[in-house]
């Protein structure tokens, strides 16, 4: 059974920056596709940024360039590091996954819970 759980998130003024974890369990991140999602409040939920080894990454416009997806396998841990962060990046944060490596579009089968990102202007 894949379990994907989410942590690191929080409260943060604008211009600051988080880190997001993923770990997983029943699945290995290694050289499939993961993606990081967003979903704020009154909106749908929006693919921030995915990647794998062979399809490299892919980040949503509004968060080009100050938002990095990494991974690492030893730990079996996914990241998003979020940089200048803005109000409008308020939102809950889940991670995803799938079984491939193929890496084009944002449907997804495994899901994390979330963790809420609060930023202040």
């Amino acid at each position: 059974q894949v379990q994907l759980v989410e942590s690191g998130g929080g409260s943060v003024q604008a211009g600051g920056s988080l880190r997001l974890s993923c770990a997983a369990s029943g699945y290995t991140f290694s050289s499939n596709c993961v993606a990081w999602f967003r979903q704020a409040p009154g909106k749908e939920r929006e693919g921030v940024a995915r990647g794998s080894m062979i399809s490299g990454t892919t980040y949503a416009d509004s968060v080009k360039g100050r938002f990095t997806i990494s991974k690492d396998n030893a730990k079996n841990t996914l990241y998003l590091q979020m940089n200048s962060l803005k109000a409008e990046d308020t939102a809950m944060y889940y991670c995803a996954a799938r079984g491939s490596g193929a890496c084009s579009g944002w449907n997804f089968p495994y899901w994390g819970q979330g963790t809420q990102v609060t930023v202040s202007s």
